[in-house]
């Protein structure tokens, strides 16, 4: 990843498609479109390679996890379980439905751990959201069974892990509904995009009409579609869902290179003892979009950084220390930093964030190394970047 180091011929094929009818929306302009219509091809060409019934695009991956709560009856006062390591993008969509994220530690997964969300469940609970991180997953098989157990919905943001597995489906298309993004720097890009996926017809048809105003889309003209809910605007234009059509025509490929290059950095480092790489869920099939592992600490973890950097190693990160992607640093939410009034439910709902202790995910966070793997790469660049990654471990650690 990111799908735009590959960017050639079949991406401007289909974006000049799009300019040459002068049709930007994805709604409408029939006789104008010659028949073109790229949203469209997108969710079937999302539905063909997931295997997935419904596919529902939209404007970015904040739009699609929002949407996704939304279609599932997530919303006022009900808690969402979800991980302390992922984008901020996750609570601010909990958030966005007036719901209450509801934060617990990760395990070696770098996941949701089921221990603690079991514990974290309470009688507001509405929902677990494992955020599949940099291309791998949570363990699915034991979120399912407390959704099962405690009457609870499944949401998968799988908005770093399109082309993963896990026992034999594709992430997103596990749980009762599934988020994916095509921002600039995923596999699959749109230059900003998302998805929602479902096998639950009512859920496509609400997020159907949600993303467009509440449209229900009947008829022949817009204007005179009926309203059966309030919606927001998160439409794709045809400008980005072209650009991501022929990138998601390209995911198997893309997942075929990144495997090699995984693979080929992987073997070298782990002839170095003391590391250890990241669990992966029984049957699960990582995207191979980063290589993760651990120090033995958070210094070294640290020092490694500082190696890495020094021998032009880029695309590795700690991510104790970053601001976006871990609960340590987001003191905007924890401290609820808003340009508005938040009710009384979210506010009360969010207390527990004061004085709560992610020891656990620390330890975690704090020991791990999360490695980009780039789709440009020759495969002499990456073995001499497996080599300078060897060299600055091994030394470290001798």
């Amino acid at each position: 990843m990111p799908g735009f180091e590959l960017f050639g011929d079949i991406e401007r094929k289909e974006v000049h498609e799009v300019l040459e009818t002068g049709v930007l929306m994805r709604y409408g302009f029939d006789g104008m479109r010659q028949g073109r219509w790229k949203a469209r091809e997108l969710e079937q060409e999302i539905q063909n390679q997931l295997q997935v019934k419904h596919a529902q695009v939209v404007s970015s991956g904040t739009a699609a996890v929002s949407m996704a709560l939304a279609v599932a009856g997530i919303g006022a006062g009900d808690e969402v379980i979800m991980p302390t390591f992922t984008f901020v993008a996750s609570f601010e969509a909990v958030m966005m439905v007036g719901a209450i994220p509801k934060l617990v530690d990760i395990d070696n997964t770098l996941t949701l751990d089921p221990l603690a969300v079991e514990k974290a469940i309470s009688p507001k609970t509405k929902a677990i959201m494992p955020v599949h991180m940099c291309g791998s997953m949570a363990d699915l098989s034991a979120f399912k069974a407390l959704c099962a157990k405690y009457h609870l919905k499944l949401i998968e943001d799988a908005c770093q892990a399109i082309g993963a597995t896990y026992q034999g489906k594709a992430l997103g298309t596990i749980g009762d509904v599934g988020c994916f993004s095509f921002d600039f720097v995923k596999t699959v890009t749109c230059g900003e995009g998302g998805a929602v996926v479902t096998n639950n017809s009512e859920f496509y048809q609400n997020a159907d009409h949600f993303s467009d105003h509440g449209h229900d889309h009947i008829g022949m003209d817009r204007g005179a579609e009926g309203h059966p809910f309030l919606g927001y605007n998160f439409r794709i234009s045809e400008l980005n869902a072209a650009v991501g059509l022929a990138q998601m025509k390209r995911l198997p490929s893309f997942i075929e290179t990144q495997k090699k290059h995984y693979t080929i950095i992987r073997e070298a480092i782990s002839q170095v003892k003391g590391i250890e790489f990241r669990a992966v869920p029984e049957g699960g099939e990582e995207s191979y979009a980063f290589l993760n592992f651990f120090m033995p600490t958070l210094d070294a973890a640290r020092k490694t950084m500082e190696g890495f950097k020094e021998q032009g190693v880029d695309g590795c990160f700690n991510y104790y220390d970053n601001n976006w992607h871990y609960i340590r640093k987001w003191e905007h939410l924890k401290e609820l930093k808003t340009l508005y009034p938040v009710s009384k439910e979210v506010r009360d709902g969010l207390q527990y964030l004061a004085n709560a202790n992610f020891d656990q995910s620390d330890y975690f966070i704090g020991r791990n190394i999360s490695c980009l793997i780039k789709l440009s790469w020759t495969e002499e660049e990456v073995k001499n970047r497996a080599e300078k990654m060897v060299m600055v471990i091994s030394g470290l650690l001798a």
